[in-house]
């Protein structure tokens, strides 16, 4: 498995490998499931023992890692029920986020909310996972700032850790893309041009069901994949 080697740059080294390696759960480089050894992740980074178990915790915070008695940390596998309740829980504060947001976000916030999406609109096609990754997480900053609601901010965030590799799986999902595209587009007509917190709030509901529909589909596969036995 060929590894990223990560660059000695001005940001912490630590902070250098836990954004390598989160992106290479995300892109499943590492399976659900399998283990995390630390011989061969500093072998595959090139960095010591101390920073890789630094990482690893972070990303166990995260919910990207479980450590298993007996088997040490591995990637984190979700279940279809796991990933079900995320979903639900995610739709019902993404909704709030986003009325909200119709109803405090500043003149600013909502530009900016606007830059975003068209961003994404025209780069989604030529984009690789991490940039759409990070471009669903610069939307979700300016809309979770907007909202102003520092405990809607905390909870989202610890689930948005934890559906990460979801939206991963939804993201890569044929056809998914455009669909985010068009479900973004209709958050920000709601909830930065026209102020409709209850549009806002049914846009931002739609998209997470879609979305969790299009990763559980995903997951489904992926699993069905893993169990069937090797051709030969």
């Amino acid at each position: 498995m060929a590894g990223q080697r990560v660059q000695r740059v001005a940001a912490p080294l630590r902070s250098q490998v836990l954004e390598v390696l989160r992106q290479d759960i995300l892109a499943a480089e590492f399976k659900p499931g399998e283990r995390l050894v630390e011989a061969r992740l500093c072998a595959r980074y090139e960095v010591s023992r101390t920073v890789i178990r630094e990482v690893l915790r972070q990303l166990e915070s995260e919910g990207l890692v479980t450590t298993v008695p007996n088997r040490g940390p591995v990637v984190t596998e979700l279940t279809a029920f796991d990933a079900k309740a995320l979903f639900e829980v995610r739709g019902a504060l993404e909704g709030l986020a986003g009325a909200l947001f119709a109803e405090r976000a500043t003149a600013g916030q909502r530009e900016q909310l606007g830059k975003v999406v068209r961003r994404f609109a025209r780069t989604y096609r030529k984009a690789d996972l991490a940039e759409r990754l990070a471009m669903k997480d610069e939307f979700y900053d300016v809309l979770i700032a907007g909202a102003v609601n520092p405990v809607i901010e905390s909870t989202l965030r610890g689930i948005h850790a934890r559906v990460q590799m979801l939206r991963g799986l939804s993201l890569q999902a044929d056809g998914r893309a455009p669909e985010t595209v068009r479900e973004l587009e209709a958050i920000h007509d709601a909830a930065a041009v026209r102020a409709d917190a209850d549009a806002a709030r049914a846009a931002c509901e739609l998209h997470v069901r879609n979305a969790g529909a299009a990763a559980l589909r995903e997951l489904a596969a992926r699993q069905r994949e893993d169990q069937e036995p090797d051709a030969g």
